[in-house]
């Protein structure tokens, strides 16, 4: 069975807005990786171990943003704030509509 190959953070759907994309801004929030690495061609299996390295890491902050001390909390909203604003170019609409 061949091991499914992620696209990469900019190649995915829905203007990179998807839970797995969350897991590589939120490693590069932590800097459990460079802001440079997309995880283009990497496994399932390396995906679900950066995973398990994010949970851990936003532990300690109960898994909000509002209680990550003041440099994360501002890598965070810089490096979310950008994939907002490129998802919206690219026609991403956060809106659901009765389709969904």
């Amino acid at each position: 069975m061949k091991s499914k190959i992620y696209e990469g953070i900019h190649q995915q759907e829905q203007g990179g807005m998807t839970p797995t994309a969350n897991i590589i801004r939120d490693a590069w929030v932590f800097g459990l990786l460079p802001e440079e690495e997309t995880c283009e061609g990497w496994t399932i299996q390396g995906i679900d171990a950066l995973y398990d390295k994010v949970s851990a890491a936003w532990e300690p902050y109960g898994h909000l943003a509002s209680n990550l001390p003041p440099e994360l909390r501002e890598r965070h909203a810089r490096i979310y704030d950008a994939a907002i604003a490129q998802a919206r170019a690219a026609g991403w609409n956060p809106e659901l509509d009765e389709g969904d």
